[in-house]
């Protein structure tokens, strides 16, 4: 028995022994499996061969450039604009107050961009839009009366101008070169406090959020998507990188609530350059159009036409006379580049020939089938030519409240009419006032053919008085209507 005891001690012994030993070497693996967050192994400063220190970008030469070049901008109207019925746009904080039945101005408040010393300041559109009276108030308190100097709501953007001179200025970044993940800086006056910046990185690009709603088509949403923090009042605010470019122009917030949730939108510089240069140039947009029709290729869209590499952007139709047809571009091809960039939504494609007026000749990547074609294509207005728009085309189009259309022979023959202007969209004016709808053709006006923009634009340019537009919807409802000039 003594041996028996014996012997079960020394195995008692050796298993502690083993035991001890195995906790020894395996303690440290433990920890770190079952808690890392608590026990991060630490390193002396003086081994920088282990680890080194995490650098953080430094934002302070950025802002300071930044904060300069961005005003508060104060409005007055009668009515509130519905853009952005879907989002909780940055004008849903304005007050509205009445006196003895009688309504006041509606007073608003965003933020705007210098982008000239000369006082020119690009803003967002539903900023300005409908203002009866806009105050801008510099970072060094000087304030000023300014003017608009043109609109284009189909990218939600605005170019206004004061009286001044020698001002900072933002220099415009090349927002194709942002890359996912880069830090971006929001500069602005949210809830009317001047000057405020806020940090984030670009969570997503070419973002389509369905915001605005453009009836003919025209609308560009191509989003920079980021999570720096933005609020109402930051509209029309700048989006800078670390060198203190200009790579965007903060427009929306996607939040339930109308403060910031983590999601804000910005419009893309290269957008912003072309659009505030036409704008300053011109009085309106230069925009060129491709003339095709297009899809998202998804899964299901690649599985009903065969097609086994889902990357592009589904050509759905070409249009007649346009671009894309007159280069060559059939309905079915797959647009795989624009200027040598990929290209894998509708919005990204969008968003690149958006930076292009009529005239300019850009190159495609298409496949066709198993073939890869290249195209030269030269952009064409919507006219189907290569001029650029008249400032007289948008004083009708001001004079009105309206943007118009040439015919496309497909509704020519449809409606087995040889002339007519269509009506591709409507605001606050005449034809609205009249009871005019979208996609009425005017075919003729106090009996005189109206074959083209041109036509309307001349014949209403001196008119005084009362004035008879005769024309057709394209379910074949013919119609009159009548209003004073």
């Amino acid at each position: 028995m003594k041996k028996i005891a014996v012997s079960l001690l020394i195995a008692i012994a050796g298993g502690l022994v083993a035991l001890g030993a195995h906790s020894l070497f395996t303690k440290e693996d433990v920890r770190y499996i079952n808690s890392p967050s608590q026990n991060t192994p630490a390193y002396l400063a003086s081994n920088p061969g282990i680890a080194g220190a995490l650098e953080l970008p430094d934002f302070t030469i950025a802002a300071n450039n930044t904060v300069h070049a961005v005003v508060h901008i104060k409005t007055e109207y009668e009515r509130k604009s519905s853009v952005y019925d879907n989002f909780f746009d940055f004008r849903d904080f304005f007050n509205q107050r009445g006196m003895q039945g009688r309504p006041m101005p509606v007073e608003a408040s965003g933020s705007g961009v210098i982008i000239s010393p000369d006082g020119y300041i690009v803003t967002n559109n539903h900023v300005v839009a409908e203002s009866d009276k806009i105050q801008v108030t510099l970072n060094d308190k000087r304030t000023f009366s300014a003017n608009v100097i043109g609109t284009d709501p189909s990218t939600d953007l605005a170019v206004i101008k004061i009286d001044a001179k020698d001002l900072p200025f933002l220099i415009y970044g090349n927002s194709d070169n942002l890359q996912i993940g880069e830090w971006v800086l929001a500069v602005g006056n949210p809830f009317n406090l001047t000057s405020t910046v806020t940090a984030g990185i670009v969570s997503a690009k070419a973002r389509n959020i369905n915001i605005l709603g453009s009836p003919d088509g025209s609308a560009i949403e191509s989003f920079i998507q980021t999570d720096a923090a933005v609020n109402p009042g930051n509209s029309g605010g700048a989006l800078v990188n670390t060198m203190g470019e200009l790579v965007g122009i903060n427009a929306a917030i996607a939040s339930g609530t109308g403060y910031y949730s983590g999601y804000s939108f910005a419009i893309p510089a290269n957008i912003v350059r072309k659009v505030a240069g036409d704008l300053v140039e011109y009085g309106t947009i230069q925009r060129g159009f491709l003339g095709v029709s297009i899809r998202e290729l998804d899964s299901k869209l690649a599985e009903e036409q065969g097609i086994i590499d889902i990357r592009g952007v589904y050509v759905a139709d070409v249009t007649d006379n346009g671009a894309a047809k007159e280069a060559g571009i059939r309905t079915g091809d797959i647009i795989m580049s624009i200027e040598g960039v990929e290209v894998n939504s509708t919005s990204e494609l969008l968003g690149l020939i958006g930076q292009h007026k009529p005239g300019d000749k850009v190159s495609l990547a298409v496949k066709r089938g198993n073939k890869n074609l290249d195209f030269d294509v030269t952009l064409k207005n919507r006219d189907g030519n290569v001029s650029l728009v008249k400032r007289e085309d948008v004083d009708i189009q001001s004079l009105l409240g309206a943007r118009f259309a040439p015919l496309s022979d497909k509704l020519k023959m449809s409606l087995d009419v040889d002339f007519g202007v269509q009506v591709t969209s409507l605001s606050d004016g005449r034809l609205r006032s009249a009871g005019v709808r979208e996609g009425f053709i005017i075919v003729r006006v106090d009996g005189k053919e109206i074959r083209s923009v041109d036509d309307l634009a001349l014949t209403l340019s001196n008119k005084k008085g009362g004035v008879l537009l005769e024309g057709v919807y394209p379910n074949r409802t013919r119609a009159y209507y009548g209003f004073g000039m």
